[in-house]
């Protein structure tokens, strides 16, 4: 199964990284490529990509046991999204793993450049909210 995994901080604390990655309703304004979302039955929404207008994307979000763990779950290409929130003392260390399936390989690329984009677009707004 094709991934990456990706790390970056964010100067604030934990609590405010976890309200957005939380928060579908928030996702556009960090996700690169997010346009839309709408919310459904608890740890469901619907997300549409920029440009997209017309292909809505169920998706799942969790949190799993682990604290400070989001799982995002797209249910269209069965890419998951993992992203894993740690204290580090007067920051937020912020790991996200990418797991796509054999058959959305040729999407890695773009996906990592969305993902590296996307995270550290999180830590500026988490930052910005304090």
């Amino acid at each position: 199964m094709p991934g990456f995994v990706l790390t970056g901080r964010a100067a604030a604390p934990v609590e405010e990284v976890w309200k957005l990655l939380f928060d579908p309703t928030r996702f556009p304004e960090w996700w690169a490529g997010v346009e839309t979302v709408e919310t459904g039955a608890a740890g469901e929404y619907t997300l549409w990509q920029d440009g997209y207008p017309d292909f809505p994307m169920p998706q799942r979000l969790r949190a799993d046991g682990h604290p400070g763990r989001v799982v995002m779950s797209c249910q269209v290409s069965d890419i998951d999204f993992v992203w894993q929130l740690a204290d580090d003392v007067d920051h937020t260390a912020i790991t996200v793993t990418v797991d796509l399936p054999d058959r959305e390989a040729h999407r890695l690329d773009g996906q990592r450049a969305a993902i590296a984009t996307s995270l550290t677009a999180l830590a500026r707004l988490a930052e910005a909210q304090q």
